[in-house]
């Protein structure tokens, strides 16, 4: 029986062009041996799985090929692999510092590749290096991390830096087919997207669920299996949620999230799994946006397909609900209460919105109908006027009997609409009375209007009385600031009707401020005076006479008197005697 190798480590990339997702950095290391523009010094950098060490150990190889005169296929001499994690110390440093000074045996160049290379200790950084800025010429080093910001200045100054980035959904499922072909395993596209998305970007991971999925499933790959062994709920829930949330079915909603919770899964990752579910209907209602939906082309129709049934805003505010839940997760007690009553609220986000679309269908139907209407009414004018016109030698007054005995015409003056230069929009009446009416109905108006307005004269004593009324109705409602001042201070009364109040301060002023509006409304709606107006003077209390207490004041009070005190006190330097 032959000794199982994981896929990670059977189909890992031994050539420029078999390594995934990193052309940038493969065009620029290419380039860079073909030029011999060749740094002593290179720092790989990025997350886990994305081929960091793979792509040194690659890069190695070249440069002694193309450097050496000889045909070698085995530089493996050459290549020497340091764990800074175990090796992190100052001596250890120095072993390596020590080694670098002897040339290689065959090819070019001695290729140090230092793993993990942000475990070194500060020491370790230090007695590195003088070496890491000036090494021998046969010495090349390659320092790998996935924690760039641990490392320290002085190192980052010494190195070229090459940023690795996460592999693409694409590139990753198109690599895990190539595997599947190759061992001979029937896989679906979908239950590779899967993988893909569940690796996060890191090709080892998904090399690795793959072998996981493959040995629970035999030599066929499919979407439930990945689903079962992963414990991702399957699309089809969060559709099946969405429509009815969309429709406004609260109770289907909640049976349907009872069952998830039933199999198991936690509420927590399922409000993640429906906000990453808004988030691609979102990402499906524009063209331009629709590249960032990661899924197979099953799944993106089924997302442009549901996606026409929300509005944007819709999607906007139920993404918000999602993230409320997400950050609030852990510090509820009821967590399944919580996620319940997010669903409430996108149905009822749903159910307004609805409810708001009728009220605009039947707004747009009362206006079709206004128009169908006054459009008729225009028709029947129109058979008015041309039949008027067909009459010949008709006068006035059997103009108006032909007017009357026709069917449906209005008592009012028939109006022809006529287009000057298509541009002004102008009514020419029949019955020219029509005009002289117009203006008798505006005198009227304009009278009526003066009529309505109340200028109901009224006396003092009036006043005062409606005054005091108004400081009792004060006195029920407990404003004891404006009481005093109501009863302290009388109203006096000036022409055009102008109400006078005079106060000893800004503090009663403020009062009075306060309750102006209400004032002026009491007093003329029960003096049936709407040409009450209302004003307040503040006297300000001269200052009282400064008087002399300590030997200070008394010299200020004598200066006054005589300025001449001042200039003899400075000019002889006294001080007052306290």
């Amino acid at each position: 029986m032959e000794n199982f190798v994981v896929s990670a480590r059977k189909y890992r990339p031994a050539s420029f062009k078999s390594l995934v997702g990193q052309q940038s950095i493969v065009n620029t290391l290419k380039n860079a041996i073909k030029n011999n523009h060749l740094a002593h010094a290179f720092l790989f950098c990025g997350p886990r799985g994305v081929g960091k060490t793979t792509c040194a150990r690659i890069f190695a190889k070249e440069i002694n090929e193309y450097n050496s005169s000889e045909e070698i296929d085995d530089y493996s001499f050459n290549i020497f692999e340091l764990d800074a994690a175990s090796n992190n110390s100052v001596e250890d440093i120095r072993n390596l510092t020590e080694k670098v000074r002897i040339p290689p045996q065959r090819g070019k160049y001695k290729v140090y590749i230092i793993d993990e290379v942000h475990m070194l200790s500060n020491q370790a950084f230090n007695a590195f290096l003088k070496t890491l800025e000036e090494p021998p010429a046969h010495a090349k080093f390659i320092l790998a991390t996935t924690e760039k910001h641990k490392i320290i200045p002085t190192i980052l100054s010494r190195c070229q830096i090459f940023d690795f980035k996460r592999i693409q959904i694409i590139d990753i499922v198109n690599h895990l087919a190539y595997v599947a072909k190759s061992e001979g395993i029937k896989a679906e596209q979908e239950a590779l997207n899967m993988i893909a998305q569940k690796a996060d970007g890191a090709l080892r991971d998904a090399l690795s669920i793959f072998d996981q999925i493959i040995s629970f499933s035999g030599n066929e790959l499919t979407y439930k299996d990945v689903i079962q062994n992963l414990n991702i709920l399957d699309y089809e829930y969060y559709f099946r949620i969405t429509d009815a949330l969309c429709n406004t079915n609260i109770s289907m909603a909640l049976n349907e999230l009872n069952e998830i919770l039933n199999y198991g899964y936690d509420g927590h990752q399922f409000i993640n799994g429906l906000g990453s579910h808004f988030r691609n209907l979102l990402v499906s209602k524009d063209a331009e946006t629709l590249s960032l939906l990661e899924v197979g082309d099953k799944v993106k129709d089924r997302y442009l397909e549901q996606s026409k049934k929300w509005d944007q805003k819709d999607l906007l505010h139920s993404l918000e609900y999602c993230n409320k839940v997400d950050i609030n997760y852990k510090l509820s007690k009821n967590k399944r209460l919580l996620v319940e009553i997010t669903l409430m609220q996108i149905c009822r986000l749903r159910e307004d919105n609805t409810t708001e679309e009728k009220k605009t269908l039947v707004v747009k139907q009362k206006q079709l109908n206004e128009a169908k209407t006054a459009s008729t009414k225009e028709t029947q004018e129109k058979k008015v006027v041309t039949s008027k016109k067909a009459l010949p030698n008709v006068d006035e007054k059997e103009s108006e009997e032909v007017k009357i005995d026709l069917p449906k015409i209005s008592k009012k003056a028939i109006k022809i609409v006529n287009f000057k230069d298509n541009i002004q929009k102008k009514t020419i009446s029949i019955n020219p009375n029509s005009i002289t009416e117009k203006q008798d109905d505006e005198n009227n108006n304009s009278v009526t209007k003066e009529e309505k307005r109340n200028e109901q004269d009224f006396s003092q004593e009036d006043l005062n009385e409606k005054w005091e009324n108004f400081a009792n109705k004060i006195e029920n409602v407990r404003k004891h600031n404006l009481l005093s001042v109501l009863r302290d201070k009388k109203a006096i009364l000036k022409e055009n009707f102008n109400v006078c109040i005079t106060l000893d301060n800004k503090v009663q002023e403020q009062v009075i401020k306060d309750e102006k509006s209400k004032l002026l409304g009491y007093l003329k709606t029960q003096l049936e005076n709407d040409s009450i107006t209302l004003t307040v003077d503040v006297i300000h209390l001269k200052e009282e006479k400064m008087k002399a207490y300590t030997a200070e004041d008394k010299f200020k009070k004598m200066v006054k008197k005589n300025s001449k005190l001042l200039s003899l006190k400075n000019k002889f330097d006294l001080e007052i005697d306290y």
